[in-house]
């Protein structure tokens, strides 16, 4: 099980920090993503971690800005938002899975395991 959190209520440029825990797991040996959606959109790719873990994946409109990281101690995966904008706002899912690889690591197919989601509002 996932569960996401630390979404909220952000003025534009400022930053949040979403984290995701998994319960009954380890994300050692799974590719972690952060997708998210907004209403009538289909839910779109933001970040992710290879299964590995030595490489990351952006989506283009959140390079420079978004980080993800993970705590393999803790059993979590961070995703450190930076400069945000009012096109931010969403509802972000975490997603893992061990045996997403890299070609589909951005599709939304290559993950049985989500998160309940949590929602960032960035206003202008």
């Amino acid at each position: 099980q996932l569960q996401a959190s630390g979404g909220g209520l952000v003025q534009a440029g400022g930053s949040l920090r979403l984290s995701c825990v998994a319960s009954g797991r380890t994300f050692r040996s799974y590719a972690v993503a952060w997708f998210r959606q907004t209403p009538g959109k289909e839910r779109e790719f933001v970040a992710a971690f290879s299964r590995t873990g030595g490489s990351t994946y952006y989506k283009d409109s959140v390079k420079g800005r978004f980080t993800i990281s993970r705590d393999n101690a803790k059993n979590t995966v961070y995703l450190q938002m930076n400069n945000l904008k009012p096109e931010d706002t969403a509802v972000y899912y975490c997603a893992a899975d061990p045996n997403t690889i890299t070609s589909t690591i951005r599709k939304i197919i290559a993950y049985d395991y989500w998160g309940q989601g949590t929602q960032v509002t960035v206003s202008s």
